[in-house]
Order: C-alpha cells, then sequence, then structure tokens
C-alpha cells in the first residue's frame, strides 16, 4: 500500500461518528415522512435478504476483498491461534453471555418497567442476536483497524461455516424453544452475496490486474481509487436500514434504550474479551483486532429475519433484534477507536 494514503485518514473516516448519526437521523426521518421510499425498496427483496442492502455491503466488501492474497489466505493455517480465538469466543461464550446479561436486565434490573410476557420477547431476540456473530459487516471493521484482510476471510468463512450447524441447537438450548427453525436460503444467499462473490471478484481482478500492470500499479494506484467507497457504502446503508425502521424507533423510545444497555454491555464484553485473549497470546494487532470485532458485531440479517418468521413483523422479539441493528454501527466505531489507540499493545509484525 501506499504509505502516504494509509498513514493519514480519509475524509469520511476523520468524521465517521458524525455522519453515522446524520445518515441514522436521515434513515428515520425518511420512514416517518416518506414511507413510500422504504415500501418501494421493500419489493426488491428475496429470501428475507434486501437487494438494495445487498448491493451496498458488496460495494463495502469489494475493496478489501481486493487486498486478498490466496497465498496469504494459505498461511493463515499455519497460525491458527486467532481462528481459535474467534471459534470459542463465538461459539463457546458469546451465546451465553448474552443470555445471561439480558436476562439480568430485562428480569431484574428492569422488572419494574418491563412485563414479564415482554421481558421473555426481548430475551428471545437478544439471544437471536447473541447465537448470530458477525460475517459480512466485520469486513468493514477490520478495514478501519487495517486488519489482515487474508486472516479476516478466513475468520468470516469458517464463522459462516459454524453457524449452518450451531445457530438452531444453541437458540434451541437456551430459550427451550422447540419450534426454531431456520431460514436456510437466508443463511445461504447471504453467505454467497456477501463472502463467495465479492471474494471471488476480488481476487479475479487481482490476478488479471497484476498480470496485465504489474503487482505495484494494483497496490499503489488501482487499490487506492477505492479508498472512499467502503465508508460510503456504510453510510447508504444506514440511511436504507433505518428509513425501514423508522416508525418502529419512534413508537417505542423508552423500552429501545432499555433493550440496548444489554446489548451494548455484552458486545464491550467479548469484544473485550477476544482482544485481550489475543494480547495474552501475542497475536499481532491485524489479527487481534478482527478477531475482537467478528464476536462483537451480529449477523443481524439472520437474526431479524429468524425472528421475523418465528414471531412476526410486529413481534416484541423482532423489535429487540432490530435494537441490534440500531446500536451496532455506534458501538462498532467506538470499539474501532479504542482498537486503533490501543494498537501498540500488539506486535505490529504481520503473521507469516
Amino acid at each position: 500500500m501506499v504509505k502516504s494514503k494509509s498513514a493519514g485518514i480519509g475524509f469520511f473516516e476523520r468524521y465517521l461518528t458524525i455522519w453515522v448519526i446524520l445518515c441514522m437521523a436521515i434513515g428515520v426521518l425518511i420512514g416517518k415522512f416518506l414511507p413510500s421510499v422504504p415500501a418501494f425498496l421493500g419489493r426488491f427483496e428475496y429470501a428475507n435478504v434486501s437487494i438494495p442492502l445487498a448491493v451496498l455491503i458488496w460495494v463495502m466488501i469489494y475493496p478489501m476483498m481486493l487486498k486478498v492474497d490466496f497465498q496469504s489466505v494459505k498461511n493463515v493455517g499455519k497460525n491458527p491461534k486467532g481462528l481459535f480465538v474467534t471459534w470459542i469466543t463465538n461459539w463457546l461464550i458469546k451465546p451465553f453471555t448474552m443470555f445471561g446479561i439480558a436476562y439480568f436486565f430485562f428480569y431484574i434490573v428492569f422488572n419494574a418497567l418491563i412485563p414479564a410476557d415482554l421481558a421473555k420477547d426481548y430475551l428471545a431476540g437478544a439471544v437471536l442476536l447473541g447465537a448470530a456473530p458477525c460475517t459480512a459487516m466485520v469486513f468493514v471493521w477490520s478495514h478501519l483497524t487495517k486488519g489482515d484482510p487474508a486472516y479476516t476471510v478466513v475468520q468470516v468463512a469458517t464463522n459462516d461455516l459454524i453457524i449452518l450447524v450451531a445457530f438452531v441447537p444453541i437458540v434451541k438450548f437456551l430459550l427451550g424453544i422447540s419450534g426454531v427453525s431456520i431460514p436456510w436460503d437466508t443463511l445461504i444467499l447471504s453467505v454467497v452475496l456477501f463472502v463467495v462473490i465479492p471474494l471471488a471478484a476480488g481476487v479475479i481482478t487481482r490476478i488479471v490486474l497484476v498480470k496485465k500492470r504489474g503487482l505495484d500499479y494494483f497496490q499503489n494506484q488501482f487499490i487506492p481509487k477505492f479508498s472512499n467507497i467502503t465508508v460510503a457504502g456504510l453510510l447508504l446503508t444506514l440511511i436504507i436500514i433505518f428509513s425501514f425502521q423508522g416508525n418502529v424507533i419512534l413508537q417505542n423510545p423508552l423500552h429501545i434504550i432499555l433493550i440496548a444497555i444489554p446489548l451494548i454491555i455484552q458486545t464491550f464484553l467479548i469484544f473485550f474479551i477476544a482482544y485481550m485473549t489475543c494480547k495474552v497470546l501475542k497475536l499481532p494487532f491485524s489479527i487481534a483486532a478482527p478477531a475482537g470485532m467478528i464476536g462483537a458485531s451480529n449477523f443481524f440479517e439472520l437474526s431479524v429475519a429468524v425472528a421475523i418468521a418465528l414471531f412476526g413483523t410486529q413481534s416484541p422479539v423482532a423489535l429487540a433484534t432490530i435494537v441490534g441493528v440500531l446500536v451496532e454501527v455506534p458501538v462498532m466505531l467506538t470499539l474501532v477507536r479504542i482498537a486503533n489507540k490501543t494498537k501498540g499493545w500488539f506486535p505490529q509484525e504481520r503473521m507469516q
């Protein structure tokens, strides 16, 4: 990468928190006063996956996939500690701490504010979030912390494989819901759209351009052209997401805050469990940061889809998963800042 490009921070990234708040507000206002816009966009959906959102997420991910060198992917297996941290944090810790924290707040701390039947529904939504660690969006957080793109791809790919077998049993165990089902078409389509296609496109682009123009051109001229596209895609994604949920957010201000509190605490807890474990294992920052991010954030497309499929669009369970979307970006941006400021805790060399 060109050092002058990576040493500084781009205009969008410098004021990213402000842009995020503005885009959230714009989205909510569109949902409230221009409901025909989200209604129109909502027509373009397949298997509970919004096609406009899929396109924007693809726009966010493609520039990062350009950086993936398959030789580096092959080498990931030689140093699997970061993968073990990701797997253990995501599947042996996160779902159960989410259940415990959510139960504590909904049934005990907020007992006077949330009726028992609502507490049960909110707990179900929290568990759906906790049992679905992040996939696509982790590429954005990895990008903002200058994470190792090859290692991040493997972390995400293996996480997707584990979701296939672990999501339903964990949700059934924690909630005791015998009828839990998973929209497999949603899950498979998400993996294909958000991982397989952009990865293939990035690898093909890399091979073709390096062969035609050389590695120097590819790294120093071609990749920098996409420097602001990831963040721009993120901001447009936020506008669409919050336009879909504008009325829900405005109609439930207090309960949204109550639901958000345990979700935020859980997010910070899981991030630091993975992040500090990587520090103890002396893993480089380029692997530690994405390891913390992938567990901290959530596969909200899957969580919302399952909540709607099982309980309906107006269910409090669906509301809880939507709050997960609401707090996701601001909290993850905070964690990105924390990670970047603590970069000196880790060895700076990349794993070979």
